[in-house]
């Protein structure tokens, strides 16, 4: 399966022409030998932890069935719902660092050590980076009936009624949550947070206007601003998205700065050896520049990231730190 490349030079002058043949199946057994010792064959384990059918558990399957396609091999997703990631999240720390149990996060996953007081895991000891998978925008939406056509003309409205714009969001603490905190803490207006359990329900009282604005996927927006049930605004990305290149950022809108790109990752047990992170991070980044998995995150509004576990590990900690901003500037609460 994963064969780590060792390699060696068997033209050298010194192995007998006769005996390069034999040298080389030596060596072949040896670094198919190391490479079993390093990562053992089995099924995968890959963790969700949020409920089937959203967009971690959508990006966990995509790489899921690839994973399965390429190396004959079962990758079983295991939905592990609770705490806001958490649940899933810290069954993954405690997992035997076998290269066999990996967990799939959103990007509320940097934001969890700052909105609760304790985690069943240390972001930083009990979990390794393995690479960031893929990102995308959410897409500020506000219902029909709402007399605003862009950012600008949203914040003047909620500078002229402060707290009495209503905003839904999946719970408290998700990234629709968070994204809309530090909107109105840029803006220097006030707003209502109204937390739901999960995004459908905030979505049909979004659509029958029972909160005007909201912080979307891009997937589910775009569709119901087509169709002219809600009125897309902006992007939260700090540049315009490959799949809605008309909407412009909210950055461009008139808050300079602002940047709430949802992405997800893979991390696997803290106690995972660093070759075998690199290992599984080599063939998880080919997987993800196959043709047919770049199609398939498109269709989420996902773009592939890739990249080396290096890179996602301090991508990672700078997320946490603007999270932590944002959670203290913003008063953030959640249940705990």
């Amino acid at each position: 399966m994963y064969i780590k490349t060792i390699s060696y030079d068997i033209s050298s002058d010194w192995i007998p022409k006769g005996c390069i043949g034999f040298v080389s199946l030596i060596l072949l057994s040896v670094a198919l030998s190391a490479a079993a010792q390093v990562f053992p064959r089995g099924a995968l384990r890959l963790i969700s932890p949020f409920p089937p059918g959203g967009g971690t558990d959508t990006v966990a399957r995509v790489i899921a069935q690839r994973y399965t396609e390429r190396f004959s091999q079962p990758a079983i997703v295991d939905n592990r719902v609770g705490g806001n990631g958490t649940l899933g999240t810290g069954l993954a720390a405690k997992a035997a660092g076998d290269g066999l149990t990996l967990v799939l996060v959103p990007a509320g996953h940097a934001a969890n050590p700052s909105l609760y007081k304790s985690l069943p895991y240390d972001q930083t000891r009990d979990l390794a980076a393995v690479t960031l998978l893929s990102s995308g925008p959410l897409v500020l939406v506000v219902n029909p009936a709402l007399p605003v056509y862009s950012t600008k003309e949203l914040i003047a409205l909620a500078r002229q009624r402060p707290g009495e714009l209503n905003f839904g969001s999946p719970g408290h603490g998700a990234l629709p949550h968070l994204s809309a905190e530090l909107f109105t803490f840029m803006a220097g207006v006030r707003m209502t947070h109204v937390p739901y359990k999960g995004p459908s329900a905030a979505v049909v009282d979004l659509i029958s206007g029972q909160v005007p604005l909201y912080f979307m996927n891009i997937t589910t927006a775009l569709p119901l601003a087509a169709q002219k049930k809600l009125r897309a605004l902006s992007v939260t990305s700090s540049r315009r998205s490959e799949f809605a290149p008309d909407l412009p950022t909210i950055a461009e809108g008139g808050l300079p700065g602002f940047d709430m790109t949802n992405w997800y990752g893979m991390l696997a047990p803290g106690t995972t050896p660093p070759e075998l992170i690199s290992i599984i991070n080599t063939e998880i980044v080919r997987i993800l520049y196959l043709p047919d998995t770049r199609k398939s995150l498109a269709v989420t509004g996902m773009s592939v990231e890739g990249g080396t576990a290096q890179r996602f590990d301090a991508f990672l900690k700078s997320e946490t730190t603007k999270y932590a901003r944002i959670v203290q500037s913003a008063g953030v609460k959640v249940p705990q």
